[in-house]
């Protein structure tokens, strides 16, 4: 498994929900389909744009299911494990390899934040991996969490042989930079954040997990590409371009911006799913023309 390779641009795939609340597993396959043509080197099923905290067991699994079967065979799929106990945890991953997927992105534990000291961490993630069928991701995802797996840590658990990376989504460059400088050279770090996308690539990150990568997916690939061939203007005014648009359906608007971006790109989108709403007119307003400012979609100028 320390020979799992992770390289290039993953969408953490949005779930379709129809009018009645119910997930719209056509749908899922038409998105992937499309997302077929796009260069990607994969999918992330249950992933926090993936609503995956409001999806069940039976859901959770038909979502991977879904994405395998739909994917094409080169394409890698990385599971979401949410759970917040070692051992449910453990179950997930044994659950996700089930379901066809190849690799684990488990979250760091943070109900009882109090507890969740920095050994914690340690002790979570090498019990998971110890018992994982898949290799396993570290996700760092403190805006979600509210806590933060430091990189001294990350350096730490990058010694296990089934701990292959880390999907970094906290938008801190210079943590990120201190990850890359701590880990072995073979340890996989995937930036989270598309407003970082350029300079975690030069420094050398592996590749990316990015939201807005379900919306504008060619976009993040040519980046991805422009920065591999070494053309780094043009990685630069990718970037540029990216950015705005990567937040606004992240920190601005969270996962209904994203599904509304999305729709405006002929894409599914959809309604999220209760307690999140549909964000406001006003707000499909403010998405569009952000959409329009990148000059990526000339199809809706």
């Amino acid at each position: 498994m320390s020979n799992f390779k992770l390289s290039g641009i993953f969408p953490p795939v949005t779930t379709p929900f129809n009018e009645s609340g119910d997930v719209d597993y056509a749908a899922l396959s038409s998105n992937i389909a499309r997302y077929n043509e796009d260069g990607l080197a994969g999918y992330v099923a249950l992933g926090s744009n993936g609503e995956v905290v409001h999806l069940s067991t039976e859901e959770r699994t038909r979502v991977i299911e879904t994405i395998k079967r739909g994917a094409a065979s080169e394409h890698t799929i990385i599971a979401g494990v949410n759970e917040l106990s070692t051992r449910s945890a453990i179950e997930a991953a044994r659950a996700a390899a089930d379901s066809g997927a190849n690799a684990a992105l488990v979250v760091t534990p943070y109900y009882y934040k109090a507890s969740m000291t920095q050994e914690a961490f340690v002790r979570h993630f090498t019990e998971v991996a110890d018992k994982s069928p898949l290799p396993v991701l570290i996700y760092n995802v403190p805006q979600n969490t509210g806590v933060v797996i430091e990189s001294a840590t990350i350096a730490k658990l990058a010694a296990h042989q089934n701990i292959i990376g880390v999907k970094d989504s906290a938008g801190n460059m210079g943590a990120i930079s201190e990850t890359l400088r701590r880990s072995p050279a073979s340890f996989q770090v995937m930036v989270g954040n598309g407003g970082i996308l350029f300079p975690s690539l030069m420094m050398g990150a592996t590749g990316a997990v990015l939201a807005i990568a379900c919306a504008a997916p060619r976009a993040c690939v040519e980046l991805f590409l422009a920065v591999k061939a070494g053309d780094h203007q043009r990685g630069r005014e990718l970037q540029n371009r990216i950015a705005p648009l990567s937040h606004i359906v992240t920190a601005g608007l969270g996962v209904p911006g994203l599904k509304a971006a999305m729709e405006m790109l002929g894409l599914v989108g959809g309604p999220p799913r209760a307690p999140l709403a549909a964000v406001s007119s006003s707000d499909r307003e403010r998405i569009r023309a952000v959409i329009r400012e990148t000059g990526l979609f000339p199809e809706i100028e």
